[in-house]
């Protein structure tokens, strides 16, 4: 998962990053509420984890509310910070944060903490499954993907990009995002190899509004998938 932290002091920062980075998640620090906002606006991220108290004029409670206001679908929110009274606690909840971890911090508590919040806003996929989407239908097990009851012939690359953007249905996704997604983290690919596996897939699976679907450029951002007719957008297990 990728995962946004908003820390101001080096070696709490440096704790939650080590923590996150070797349960395998991919961790971009921010030490003030403008500069992450900034990314948001830029990049998607899967978790926020923010500190309450932190330079720059904006706290991690301002940056929780404004996430929950302009991201759509926000990313869910940990607030870590060394406040402890209910009345901060329900304030930081209210505020859109999904729980409130207490400093100082016990990494197996926070791991826990981050992967508690993570199965709830992302439950797992059953990968033995296929999964339809309309009258496309993807079967993780043998990597194989139909439409309309045809299969469709796509490469690794071209499947997994398709199934992470069917996944996220009507979710912007930026690039940064995509690349590390699909091709691991930190790819040396020039960003015309996404827009390259984009449109063979939107070719390949028939991603037209007439089709049921829109696979779209969002600007200065990257991709977002729509379905047309069925704004629920949702997956089923087949």
């Amino acid at each position: 998962m990728r995962v946004a932290v908003l820390e101001d002091e080096g070696a709490q920062a440096d704790l939650v990053v080590r923590t996150l980075t070797l349960a395998g998640h991919n961790c971009v620090p921010f030490t003030t509420g403008p500069a992450i906002m900034a990314k948001l606006r830029q990049e998607t991220f899967d978790l926020l984890i923010l500190d309450w108290n932190v330079p720059g004029g904006l706290s991690g409670l301002d940056v929780a509310t404004w996430a929950r206001a302009h991201l759509s679908p926000p990313p869910p929110i940990l607030m870590v910070t060394a406040r402890s009274d209910a009345e901060d606690i329900v304030a930081g909840l209210n505020a859109g944060a999904d729980d409130f971890l207490v400093k100082p911090i016990d990494p197996s508590v926070l791991l826990a903490r981050v992967h508690a919040v993570l199965r709830r806003a992302y439950p797992p996929e059953l990968e033995s499954r296929p999964e339809a989407f309309g009258g496309v239908v993807f079967d993780p097990l043998s990597r194989v993907v139909s439409v309309d009851g045809e299969e469709v012939q796509l490469t690794a690359k071209e499947f997994d990009l398709a199934l992470v953007l069917f996944r996220n249905m009507h979710r912007a996704l930026g690039r940064s995002y995509l690349l590390e997604t699909v091709w691991g983290r930190n790819p040396d690919l020039a960003t015309r190899t996404l827009d390259a596996h984009v449109s063979k897939i939107r070719a390949k699976l028939g991603l037209r509004p007439d089709r049921g679907f829109k696979l779209a450029p969002v600007y200065s951002y990257g991709y977002r998938l729509e379905r047309v007719s069925d704004e629920s957008g949702g997956s089923e297990t087949v």
